[in-house]
């Protein structure tokens, strides 16, 4: 599994950061999402990506197997 953002649907709410601080993080110009890590290193990451996906409010993060 890999998580994908699509920037150009994000609005820079922030939630993926607040759940995922060690996968996610915020640009500096405009607060899209950055993803620092793609794939999950252990199931607890793996339920933070989950996560991170279903609270985000533009629906702007994925899950790809």
């Amino acid at each position: 599994m890999r998580i994908v953002a699509d920037t150009s649907r994000c609005v820079g709410a922030g939630q993926c950061v607040l759940t995922d601080p060690a996968t996610f993080d915020q640009n500096d110009d405009d607060g899209t999402v950055l993803i620092l890590r793609e794939r999950p290193e252990d199931e607890q990451t793996s339920q933070l990506l989950r996560e991170a996906v279903h609270v985000c409010p533009s629906r702007a993060l994925s899950i790809v197997d």
